[in-house]
């Protein structure tokens, strides 16, 4: 039987393991850490419960695949259902608006709140869903990097509206145009943080994000997000996928300019295919170092990272849902600042997300788990500690005034995670959360392929290649991986 290794087990890995097992290989997956998952996994602070990374869940259905790819009900396993309210968005003039996921609601809740007609918001979100349907085949279902895949009837009839697809413009530009309104204008250059981009940067293309969240919805998962890979562990070993923890991959074995196998603590394991769901850089850098580097694609801008503060907070606040925002006031300075001057201001969005909301048993009753979020730089040497600090004394003092409360005297349990952590404790390099930013309207071309060029045999999926970061985007690249590799 032919034998296929992966090098991680980020959910594209496990995904990628299911889906070549599926093929008839035999599959084994290397993992550094003791837990499988990467940034989708979860840890206890006492008595409460939290997810590490990801909390966003969009577009379940490509989990599901993986369980029906297998035979299984995905719903004995991974249990999730629609959020009714998608997010809840606070700004400092004392506005608060209810994302709901039902489209009537959520126009009317618009109507009502900020006094506007939603006659535009409709005709931008019907384009935001054009565009998707005019790149999805290219840019997120196959290999962007084979010729063949452009010459389609999808893909011919996307190259010809290229003007609709609004790449020559910003997020932040046509939003300004077609949206106007500016809490709706800040509402949705939000959505260019869903890959660590710069919406006063990244092109108008990327608007079709916010279709994938207005039509799909959100989700919330039973037993939280880190019970998607602990489900899709168990689906690869029922699936006869050899899973090694605390197995850090030292070198990929070349020979004839194809990939041979592993080097795992001195040990050598052959193997007919590799798969890398490592980041691209540190691949390269220190698993194929005597190798040529594509060294574009390594030097390409970093997305944004983040300060991620765990909190348990001993008190509820039925104000809020799954998913917070309250925003900053001057969005372009804060954006100036994290890719330009590569720091963070005084003034700062902030995400605080509550699990505990759908899954009671996250916190102590009458508690609440608070993962409180601030998009920061990539970590270029700065001083995490000082910052982080900064950060947490700013984000108190605006949830204090926009909550009414004392956040310093509920918080009894506290971790903080930091860029330069993150890049420590996953592997991410400069610990930008998604790979590479999308603030170049060439920069989907710029990804690194799901295969190499120069060395047979040997690929890659995860969120730092093609066709980016995001659960879902991850999933579709374990997809596109496994369309590239013939059955065993």
């Amino acid at each position: 039987m032919a034998k296929a290794i992966i090098i991680g087990s980020g959910i594209a890995g496990l995904a990628t393991a299911i889906r070549l097992s599926c093929k008839g290989y035999d599959v084994e997956v290397f993992e550094a850490n003791p837990y499988v998952g990467g940034k989708l996994s979860s840890f206890n602070l006492g008595s409460y419960k939290f997810n590490f990374g990801p909390q966003l869940l969009t577009m379940p259905h490509y989990i599901d695949e993986l369980f029906e790819l297998c035979g299984e009900l995905p719903g004995d396993k991974f249990i999730y259902k629609k959020k009714e309210i998608s997010c809840k968005y606070f700004w400092d003039d004392g506005i608060k608006l209810t994302a709901y996921s039902n489209k009537k609601k959520f126009f009317n809740e618009i109507e009502e709140v900020l006094k506007i007609s939603t006659k535009d918001l409709k005709k931008y979100l019907q384009k935001s869903k054009r565009k998707y349907e005019l790149t999805k085949k290219i840019f997120l279902e196959n290999s962007l990097h084979k010729l063949k895949n452009f010459f389609n009837k999808e893909t011919i009839i996307g190259l010809l509206n290229l003007n609709y697809l609004e790449i020559n413009k910003t997020l932040a530009d046509i939003n300004e145009k077609q949206i106007q309104e500016p809490h709706l204008v800040q509402l949705y250059n939000r959505f260019a943080t869903y890959n660590g981009s710069n919406p006063y940067q990244t092109p108008g293309i990327m608007s079709m994000i916010q279709h994938l969240e207005n039509h799909y919805g959100t989700f919330v998962a039973k037993n939280g997000m880190g019970n998607i890979s602990e489900s899709l562990k168990e689906l690869c070993i029922k699936h006869s996928v050899k899973i090694h923890l605390n197995s850090k991959v030292e070198k990929i074995e070349v020979k004839d300019k194809k990939a041979q196998g592993i080097m795992v603590k001195n040990k050598f394991h052959p193997s007919d295919l590799v798969i890398s769901n490592m980041d691209i850089y540190p691949t390269y850098r220190y698993l194929l170092k005597k190798h040529k580097q594509p060294t574009k694609i390594l030097e390409q801008e970093r997305s944004s990272s983040a300060v991620i503060f765990y909190w348990g907070i001993k008190k509820k606040f039925p104000e809020l849902d799954l998913h917070n925002i309250f925003f900053s006031n001057d969005y372009k300075q804060e954006f100036e600042n994290i890719f330009e001057k590569f720091t963070v201001g005084e003034d700062l969005t902030v995400y605080v997300n509550i699990t505990s909301k759908d899954n009671p048993t996250d916190a102590p009753d009458g508690c609440e788990n608070w993962y409180v979020m601030v998009n920061t730089p990539f970590n270029n040497g700065q001083d995490w500690k000082v910052i982080s600090n900064r950060i947490r004394e700013n984000v108190i003092k605006k949830l204090n005034k926009l909550l009414k409360v004392r956040l310093e005297d509920l918080i009894e349990e506290e971790m903080t995670i930091t860029p330069s952590e993150i890049e420590q404790k996953t592997m991410s390099y400069l610990g930008a959360l998604y790979g590479t930013s999308s603030n170049s309207k060439i920069s989907a071309f710029l990804r690194h392929p799901n295969f190499s060029r120069n060395i047979s045999n040997l690929y890659f999926c995860g969120g730092s290649v093609h066709p980016g970061g995001g659960i879902p985007l991850c999933l579709m690249s374990a997809k596109i991986v496994s369309e590239l590799i013939p059955k065993a």
